[in-house]
């Protein structure tokens, strides 16, 4: 059976709520107990500080989101569950990445653009207060992913751009050092709720409509009462389409469940009475983590400890692939440099580099060994077929070369037998 390593973030930067719940940590511990998985979950409080500068708020939300998890039956001797900032070899690994990325794949973020398209709407200067954080935000995530080789990271759709660009940048790193990197590929959660808040948008701490995951009875009671609801009175129908307070009892309720509330609303069951059965029905999945929860909130040292734990399991992975990856740089121990000039003339080779351009197709060119263009690819949908092709010519030459002339051509100024001396010289490497 082929383990398949899944890894999830989970930024500090607020308390948790129920559509937290409903939206990630429920679905994760339910994924963390499949045979065919190993799992990794961490806290990304280097992430938080990106828009979080109150320590105190970063430390109570690595509190909170620890418990929460653990809580919700996220078992740590079953995964890795462990701190960003435990890891020192993270932000290593993003400076290593940050070499072998181009510039304009981060102009295109989607968090930078937004940033840009609200400042030249207000008429400031494109980059007013974004902070270099924001815009290098994907590339600290990309190294979280591939610092385990993780093969599906679990996201919604805004965030596939994310590991599309953590592709990118395993791609670059693998084709001008070997392959080390496993480029990883978002799972997309379209099948995960998305809850209303009080006021019937989406649940966010920005719109400040949130239920606490974990507030005590009184207080969820409280909070569920305040949803808005329209004002039909009771006996008249009421619709589900809609309806925030159905929509949240939907993520909690079976079937059964549901269609039982489903027809209470068309026979025009009262808003109170409507509320009080929301309420009881996520109290009872809530109630037996609660207790769990407030003993480890009065008990940090203990999560701390956990996550300690989980840093160091962490880290018997990260700390002797960190060492590869800088050997495989160049960062080596000077008792090798004896040998480092004849080194050096034996790997002055020709060079494919691969690249995505603006329209989002992808391309790759050939480099003589002192940097001249020998070859260019057309443009490629697919960032696979355009490395199977890279490969082609890598190991058959001239022969690869002919099959492919739809699409790659030659540069200007430049014959077929220098693209074919340069084919046939890193064929010639392969082989020593």
């Amino acid at each position: 059976m082929s383990i398949q390593r899944y890894l999830t973030g989970i930024t500090t930067s607020g308390t948790p709520h129920l559509g937290n719940y409903v939206g990630s940590i429920r679905p994760s511990v339910r994924a963390s107990l499949r045979s065919d998985v190993e799992s990794y979950y961490f806290l990304a409080d280097y992430h938080a500080l990106i828009k979080i500068d109150d320590p105190t708020r970063i430390q109570c939300s690595t509190l909170e989101i620890a418990a929460s998890w653990l809580a919700a039956g996220l078992d740590p001797e079953r995964v890795v569950f462990y701190r960003q900032s435990d890891v020192p070899e993270i932000p290593e690994l993003t400076w290593f990445l940050t070499c072998v990325l181009g510039k304009g794949v981060l102009n295109r973020a989607h968090a930078y653009k937004a940033a840009v398209d609200k400042n030249t709407a207000a008429g400031n200067d494109v980059d007013a207060d974004v902070s270099v954080g924001l815009f290098m935000y994907p590339v600290l995530m990309g190294a979280d992913i591939l610092m385990f080789n993780a093969h599906h990271v679990p996201v919604g759709r805004d965030q596939v751009q994310h590991i599309e660009m953590a592709r990118d940048m395993a791609n670059s790193f693998n084709h001008r050092y070997g392959e080390h990197f496993t480029p990883p590929a978002a799972a997309v959660e379209d099948n995960v709720a998305t809850l209303p808040g009080l006021d019937g948008r989406k649940m966010s701490k920005s719109y400040d409509n949130t239920i606490p995951l974990f507030s005590n009875r009184a207080q969820l009671q409280k909070l569920i009462n305040s949803i808005v609801t329209d004002s039909k009175a009771p006996g008249e129908p009421k619709s589900t389409e809609g309806s925030a307070l159905f929509q949240i009892y939907q993520a909690f309720a079976s079937e059964a469940e549901a269609d039982q509330l489903r027809q209470a609303y068309a026979t025009g069951i009262a808003w109170g009475e409507a509320k009080n059965l929301v309420f009881e029905r996520i109290d009872q999945e809530i109630a037996p983590m609660r207790e769990t929860y407030l003993a480890l909130i009065n008990n940090p040292a203990k999560i701390e400890a956990i996550l300690k734990a989980g840093a160091d399991k962490a880290r018997a992975m990260a700390t002797p692939f960190m060492a590869q990856l800088r050997h495989a740089v160049g960062l080596r121990s000077l008792a090798t440099q004896a040998n480092v000039e004849t080194k050096t003339a034996k790997v002055a080779l020709p060079i494919f580099k691969q690249y995505r351009e603006s329209d989002g197709q992808f391309y790759f060119k050939l480099l003589s060994a002192d940097g001249a263009l020998l070859l260019q690819s057309a443009a490629f949908a697919s960032p696979k077929v355009a490395g199977q092709t890279i490969g082609k010519l890598q190991t058959e030459g001239a022969k690869a070369l002919a099959e492919a002339a739809e699409y790659v051509h030659l540069a200007e100024g430049i014959d077929a037998a220098a693209v074919t001396d340069a084919l046939q010289a890193l064929m010639d490497a392969k082989t020593k």
